[in-house]
């Protein structure tokens, strides 16, 4: 099927009131087939603002090459530039329909490809780093840029470095940023389509930095605020956040509705479509945030608001790569500061802890850092006898008041009484029970959750 575009005539002046954002990930515009399809998509309803990723696997490849020019392997940088440039060549072929659009994208990347090169040059510095890790964005923007312009559809293109900022703690600068998209909104008053990159951004500075937490959705989730926008739509290649883990079980089925408490919880723990901390000035602000399918737009996917969204079991996530940690200690007993002490131990290390459990002479707590943990355990053994247990998996059941709920609690229990469990997380919130069990034994613990809660009933 071919595309259809919107002729001009029909584009409408922009109004902070219709305004929606849309987020498209890697996945989402992989290759020229799927800048397409993003094309088509966005032309669809409302005004919007979109905001790309890198296509998928750029930012990998130029983590690679910041790793080379740490190094000064300038043969190895060499190399690793021409194979994202033979993936972006590949592209832009297929993309564009005239000679002249494609060689005005060669020339475009070119000077990305060079810029990158450059750094072999000097001493490579942190600031340099994040300069070439925005370069994904920037290239994938202009790609979809070049594309509705060649093919007559009225957009425009806004630098993520003229208008999103971070201030001296990583945070964004609110009024920086809106002030800064009302202007450069304004001049492109007559224009429908605003594209701009996520992720990136500039420091209290001016310098090129990024986003960290949740990339391009916490990109989409701070726009969406400043332009007091009526939704969010996150798109990605799944339809919707779905009630476990596809990958591991069968027969998932996409939630309708979810409250930001409820998908919060399912992505801390494990749910990989969004980031947990992605929607949080999107939640504070009121505005719903959609997740979307690119691959099936007919979808409904999962909307996610501050709502009620019923009193039920909505989904199970499950998190990897679990440490668990057992300070046992006879001094622990009817002491007072005992747990003070073990958690400044943690926070002298800057590790954060996910579980935790206590007892009259013992703590049990998990953490998921990759770190050697070898530094924290010297310092805990001063206040007992320590024990490390990895290799473990956080499996959380997530929902509306399940402890006030009669009956949740004996279903969740019942459907995990032939699988081990390490430890039991329940009271510390009102929408999630999470349980630590061995990593060998996820699957059997999400396939019996699935049954016990789901499939019995459907």
């Amino acid at each position: 099927m071919g595309l259809f575009f919107y002729p001009s005539s029909t584009h409408l002046k922009l109004s902070f009131v219709t305004m929606i954002i849309q987020k498209f990930g890697g996945t989402s515009v992989g290759d020229a087939s799927r800048i397409k399809h993003v094309a088509q998509l966005i032309q669809q309803g409302e005004q919007k603002i979109v905001v790309l990723s890198a296509v998928s696997g750029t930012t990998n490849k130029l983590v690679s090459i910041t790793q080379a020019l740490y190094k000064s392997d300038k043969a190895l940088v060499r190399a690793l530039i021409e194979e994202l440039k033979a993936k972006h060549d590949e592209i832009l072929e297929e993309l564009f329909n005239t000679e002249e659009y494609k060689q005005k994208a060669r020339a475009l990347t070119e000077t990305h490809w060079s810029r990158i090169n450059a750094y072999t040059l000097d001493m490579f510095t942190k600031y340099e780093e994040r300069a070439v890790l925005a370069q994904g964005e920037l290239i994938s923007t202009a790609f979809l840029q070049l594309f509705l312009e060649e093919s007559g559809v009225r957009s425009a293109l806004l630098s993520a470095l003229d208008f999103m900022r971070i201030d001296q703690q990583n945070e964004p600068d609110t009024w920086y940023i809106k002030s800064s998209l009302e202007r450069l909104m304004a001049a492109h008053s007559d224009t429908d389509i605003l594209i701009t990159q996520g992720y990136i951004c500039r420091n209290h500075f001016g310098e090129i930095d990024n986003l960290k937490r949740g990339g391009s959705d916490y990109s989409a989730s701070i726009i969406g605020v400043a332009v007091n926008a009526t939704e969010v739509q996150i798109w990605t290649d799944i339809d919707g956040m779905h009630n476990n883990d596809p990958r591991v079980v069968k027969h998932t089925k996409p939630i309708k509705k979810l409250t930001f408490d409820e998908a919060a919880e399912l992505a801390y723990f494990g749910a990989k479509i969004l980031h947990p901390t992605s929607i949080l000035p999107a939640r504070k602000a009121g505005i719903k945030v959609v997740l979307k399918n690119t691959l099936d737009a007919s979808k409904e996917g999962t909307v996610i608001s501050n709502d009620f969204s019923g009193n039920t079991l909505k989904a199970v996530a499950a998190k990897d790569g679990i440490t668990a940690i057992k300070i046992k200690s006879d001094r622990m007993l009817l002491a007072y500061g005992f747990l003070r002490k073990i958690f400044e131990v943690f926070e002298r290390h800057e590790i954060s802890i996910d579980m935790i459990t206590t007892s009259e002479v013992a703590v049990s707590l998990t953490v998921d850092t990759t770190i050697d943990l070898s530094a924290l355990v010297k310092d805990l053994e001063q206040y007992g006898q320590v024990e490390i247990d990895s290799d473990n998996t956080i499996v959380s059941v997530v929902g509306h008041l399940i402890q006030e709920d009669e009956g949740q609690a004996a279903k969740i229990f019942g459907a995990l009484k032939k699988v081990p469990v390490r430890m039991i997380s329940y009271g510390g919130s009102r929408n999630n029970i999470s349980f630590l069990v061995k990593s060998t034994n996820k699957q059997m613990a999400l396939e019996a959750l699935n049954v016990g809660l789901f499939e019995m009933e459907s």
